[in-house]
């Protein structure tokens, strides 16, 4: 509770522990649990101190794991997280720039690449072809099915046709709403809103329903909440949000929208859905779609 668990458990290690308790990125059900990465890497960059423990943890996937874990359950680490937070290898003041060009180590005691992070971060392009795109994948870590590669090709391609340039963090949240996608009983077809400051704002929305396409239309405070609405009238099932957050996953004004929403469905447990889009419209309705076709199957 005192962010002492990292240290408490070096320190353990050190006193002859060799079992100790973690979880990647630090997570768990409240406060006070040893961030993984965090352990694995003081074990590594600090082995002089360290008795010559180690561990056999693979140091080369954390980043790629991380980021996984975080679009899967919605949940960034905080940007000054040691080791995986966006700013942990960030250098912005002059001074620190300018020793990073003369000498990487007077600032980091370890290297991006230790953790499996590479700057290159613009990635492929809309004439790149599907072994491209499988061996970019397996450099980010990713092994899939044909069935998912398929898919996720379809969809990397389909990006390609709207957006100038494609980075490795859109390539990320393809995969990882790929792997974490469940069976669709609902999928979204069209979508149209309108908002107005001066009048209620209105959404139009047609699902295909198992085969089926259905349309209808609703009201709400705001287009968010229209368009959750009208998800409603269509699925005839009623979902109450708990959270919703929004993220552009890369740079530009043709960044990529992720959203992430927090739904109960008939008062039952809440569940996460997710949504990608270009336009954030249509990633709030897909994420909300998405959290309701996995409480289907979840109630299944």
């Amino acid at each position: 509770d005192l962010g002492l668990a990292t240290a408490n458990t070096i320190a353990s290690v050190l006193a002859g522990a060799r079992q100790v308790e973690c979880t990647l990125n630090g997570l768990g059900e409240r406060a006070g649990n040893a961030a993984l990465e965090e352990i694995v890497m003081a074990l590594k960059t600090r082995k002089d101190q360290m008795n010559g423990l180690y561990t056999e943890v693979n140091h080369k996937e954390i980043y790629a794991s991380s980021k996984l874990l975080s679009q899967i359950i919605g949940i960034e680490p905080q940007p000054n997280k040691a080791i995986v937070g966006k700013n942990a290898f960030a250098h912005e003041s002059g001074i620190h720039q300018d020793g990073m060009l003369k000498c990487a180590q007077t600032y980091e005691i370890m290297s991006p690449s230790d953790i499996g992070l590479e700057r290159n971060a613009l990635v492929l392009g809309k004439h790149s072809g599907r072994a491209a795109f499988k061996d970019k994948l397996t450099q980010l870590g990713f092994e899939l099915s044909n069935e998912a590669l398929d898919e996720a090709f379809y969809k990397f391609k389909d990006l390609c046709d709207k957006k100038k340039e494609i980075y490795e963090a859109d390539l990320r949240a393809i995969v990882a709403a790929e792997i974490s996608k469940v069976e669709e009983r609902f999928k979204l077809i069209n979508l149209q809103v309108n908002d107005c400051s001066n009048a209620l704002s209105s959404a139009a929305i047609t699902l295909d329903c198992e085969g089926e396409l259905k349309t209808d239309a609703a009201i709400g405070d705001g287009v968010i909440d229209a368009v959750f609405k009208v998800v409603d009238r269509v699925s005839a099932i009623t979902g109450k949000l708990k959270d919703y957050k929004v993220e552009a996953l890369s740079q530009g004004k043709d960044a990529l929208a992720k959203v992430t929403v927090k739904v109960s469905f008939e008062d039952k447990a809440p569940v996460i859905g997710h949504g990608l889009d270009l336009d954030t419209m249509k990633a709030s309705a897909a994420a909300y779609i998405g959290a309701l076709n996995s409480y289907l199957s979840m109630k299944e």
